[in-house]
């Protein structure tokens, strides 16, 4: 039995027309009828580095009865000029923090994946204490079951309390060994007690898990390797070109 959990997640290319760029990761999030592909601002634009595609590329199953089956999905970045991706705010500065929409109608009809919903987010203060257990899952350095192109999920803890916002900042964090292509992976919390809410499929199952934050990427210290996790409470806004 495959861990509905490995379907929420997708690896990430980034393109600049046939050129390829960088590879990330990112999750399914879905609110109603609508479905977007969450992941870290700086792998859709990157200005102090140059990193500036236009387009990105994830893998879809195709055949839930047979993993090893996916497709390649396009998904371009501006129309006209203008980005297709929003990014999240905050009171205290912009998260690295972006999604953009899937046109559900353009996905193959046998699409097989798993999305988050609002309902699925742990609300800060919501029971969790530091040194909890989560896991991050996603696709470190392109790392990833290559025969059946799933991710891979690495334990974490959190490391700062998770109902105050770190140094005032919208983030808390978590204590994990991630590395480069893990940018965009969430993470999602291990209840302790076995009280899980559900995330959605395409055909309507579910599955028990919870939505703790989006992974955004390592700290800049060397030493203690701490990792970044936003809040909730970021609003979307359409980004600027």
């Amino acid at each position: 039995m495959l861990e509905s959990i490995l379907l929420t997640s997708t690896r990430i290319d980034t393109f600049i027309g046939l050129s390829p760029l960088t590879n990330a990761s990112g999750f399914f999030f879905e609110r109603g009828a609508r479905l977007f592909l969450v992941t870290s601002r700086h792998v859709l634009i990157n200005e102090p580095t140059g990193h500036f595609p236009d387009r990105i590329a994830i893998e879809l199953h195709i055949d839930p009865e047979n993993m090893a089956k996916s497709t390649g999905f396009s998904i371009p970045l501006y129309r006209d000029g203008a980005p297709l991706w929003r990014q999240g705010l905050d009171r205290a500065g912009a998260p690295d923090v972006a999604a953009i929409e899937i046109d559900r109608r353009a996905l193959p009809k046998t699409a097989s994946f798993r999305a988050f919903a609002p309902e699925n987010i742990e609300p800060p203060g919501g029971g969790v204490e530091v040194g909890a257990q989560v896991l991050v899952v996603g696709f470190p350095l392109g790392f990833h079951d290559t025969l059946h192109h799933l991710p891979v999920a690495r334990g974490a803890v959190i490391a700062s309390s998770f109902g105050l916002r770190f140094g005032g900042q919208g983030y808390f964090l978590t204590d994990a060994r991630t590395h480069r292509g893990a940018s965009g992976a969430r993470s999602a919390f291990v209840a302790a007690r076995c009280q899980r809410t559900q995330c959605r499929s395409r055909r309507g199952a579910r599955t028990e898990l919870r939505l703790v934050r989006r992974h955004i990427d390592d700290a800049d210290e060397p030493c203690l390797k701490l990792n970044i996790r936003s809040f909730r409470d970021s609003p979307r806004r359409r980004a600027s070109p």
